[in-house]
Formats: C-alpha cells, sequence, structure tokens
C-alpha cells in the first residue's frame, strides 16, 4: 500500500517546515488529525514520539525515523503485522515550495488494511497536503 501528494505551495520553506515538525498543532490546520501529543520534550530528532489520534481509528504512537531539517521527516508506527511510514518532503521550486506527503503501509496485514481503510487513508493525506498549503499560505 503506497500513496503519494503532492502540492505547489506559495510560502517559504521555512514556513512549511515549521507548520510540519509542529506536530501538536496540526489539528488546527488538518482536519485529518483530534489531537497530537508529543510523548517527550525538546527537539523534533530521530525517535521523537507522538500519539496521534485521528477522526477513526485507534490512537497510535508514531516514532520519527529520520530528519534533514528544512527539507523531509519520517515516522513510522508499528502493529502487529503492520507498519505504517509517513514521509513529509519539501522541495524548492521557483513558485515557492513542493510539497510531497507519502503513506506506505507494508507487512502481512498491509492488503488487509488497504482494503478496510484504503480510502479513509488517502483521503487522510489528501486533507493533510491540502490543509498545510492553505496554512502555509495564509499564515
Amino acid at each position: 500500500m503506497r500513496y503519494v501528494r503532492e502540492e505547489t505551495v506559495r510560502a517559504p520553506a521555512e514556513r512549511v517546515w515549521q507548520l510540519l515538525v509542529d506536530v501538536e498543532g496540526w489539528p488546527a490546520w488538518t482536519e485529518s488529525m483530534r489531537e497530537i501529543k508529543r510523548l517527550e520534550g525538546g527537539p523534533f530528532v530521530v525517535g521523537s514520539r507522538s500519539r496521534v489520534t485521528q477522526p477513526t481509528g485507534r490512537p497510535m504512537v508514531w516514532t520519527v525515523t529520520e530528519v534533514e531539517p528544512m527539507r523531509n521527516f519520517t515516522w513510522e508506527a508499528r502493529q502487529p503485522g503492520l507498519s505504517f511510514e509517513a514521509v513529509h518532503r519539501i522541495d524548492d521550486t521557483e513558485a515557492g515550495v513542493r510539497t510531497t506527503l507519502e503513506f506506505i503501509g507494508t507487512g502481512p496485514l498491509a492488503w488487509l488494511a488497504s482494503l478496510i481503510a484504503g480510502s479513509r487513508i488517502r483521503s487522510y493525506v489528501d486533507i493533510e497536503s491540502a490543509g498545510l498549503k492553505r496554512a502555509a499560505e495564509t499564515g
């Protein structure tokens, strides 16, 4: 299971990056998130964990696995038989930046997750991408 959404955002990369790494602030600009609670204080780095609650489904703990400041961060969540990875990337363009949000599900139960929740996952990624664009361009 893999889904990618790109947007051209007419805002500085710094603005987009700040919105992305302030994960507890996401519910203010995307309806795909009900609550995000960082589980540790300090900078947003590899190993940082957050409990994410979405409008449907159980809360899940996401752990940052990669950070390249001002460019991308990736985090993952695991359940028995299933791993989710979400990539958040920023690339400079002449018009501002291009954001790329990518959601990947792997593991023996990925086919079942795709069947049961694939359309909801795609919808949430689309909502998050549009919300990020709107927040960056109007903030």
